[in-house]
C-alpha cells in the first residue's frame, strides 16, 4: 500500500483521531480506560500542569492509551489502521504537531464540542463534515470478523484521506465495552 500522489489532510486525521479517541472512551463507549480525558474533567485535571498546551497534552495521552488498546484486541502483521497509518504519514502527523500547538486558539472550539461524550460515531463525524454519504455506505455494508475483534476495510491501493476516514468510521461497527478494530492489508484491492 503506498501513499496517494496527494498530500494526507493532516487537520482533518487529526480530528478524526481526536473523535474516535473521545468516543472510545470509559464515559462513552467504555473502549480503553481513559475516564473522559478529554472531557471536561480531563481538561480541568490537565490545565493544572499544561496551563497552555493542556488539550495536545489530553489528545496525545488518549491516542497513546487507544493505540495499545487496539494493539491488545487485534493485530495483523502489516495491516494499516487508525493508530498505525505508514511510517511517512505518522511522521508528517508529528511534525505538525508543533504548528497546532502553535495555533491553540484554533483548535479550542473542536475541543470543547468534544467535551460531552456521543453515542453515535456518524453523527459527530458528520456534524463535523468529516464523512460523506458513500463513505457511509461502505460502511454500512462492513461487517466484523468472526470473533467481534476487527473489521477489514475494502480498500484501495493508496492510503489516502477516504481510507483513513473509512478506518475512522468503521470503529462506529463496535459495541459498548467491545470495540472492534478497522484495518486495511497492503496490495489488497476489494472494491
Amino acid at each position: 500500500m503506498t501513499m496517494n500522489d496527494k498530500k494526507i489532510d493532516l487537520e482533518r486525521l487529526l480530528k478524526l483521531r481526536l473523535i474516535v479517541a473521545r468516543f472510545g472512551e470509559m464515559d462513552s463507549a467504555q473502549w480503553w480506560n481513559t475516564g473522559g480525558l478529554l472531557g471536561s474533567k480531563g481538561a480541568l485535571l490537565m490545565s493544572r500542569g499544561f496551563p497552555r498546551t493542556h488539550l495536545f497534552a489530553q489528545a496525545g495521552i488518549v491516542f497513546a492509551v487507544a493505540k495499545n488498546r487496539c494493539e491488545e484486541i487485534f493485530q495483523h502483521p502489516g495491516s494499516i489502521t487508525l493508530w498505525t497509518l505508514p511510517v511517512e504519514i505518522e511522521d508528517q502527523f508529528d511534525s505538525h504537531w508543533g504548528r497546532w500547538l502553535d495555533n491553540l486558539d484554533l483548535w479550542q472550539d473542536f475541543f470543547s464540542n468534544l467535551e460531552t461524550p456521543s453515542c453515535d460515531l456518524l453523527t459527530v463525524m458528520r456534524q463535523y463534515g468529516l464523512i460523506s454519504t458513500s463513505q457511509e455506505e461502505t460502511i454500512c455494508r462492513l461487517r466484523r470478523s468472526a470473533e467481534g475483534r476487527a473489521v477489514l476495510l475494502p480498500n484501495k491501493e493508496n492510503v489516502d484521506d477516504n481510507l483513513i476516514t473509512l478506518l475512522t468510521a468503521a470503529f462506529s461497527l463496535g459495541e459498548p465495552g467491545k470495540p472492534a478494530v478497522p484495518y486495511a492489508l497492503p496490495g489488497e484491492r476489494c472494491d
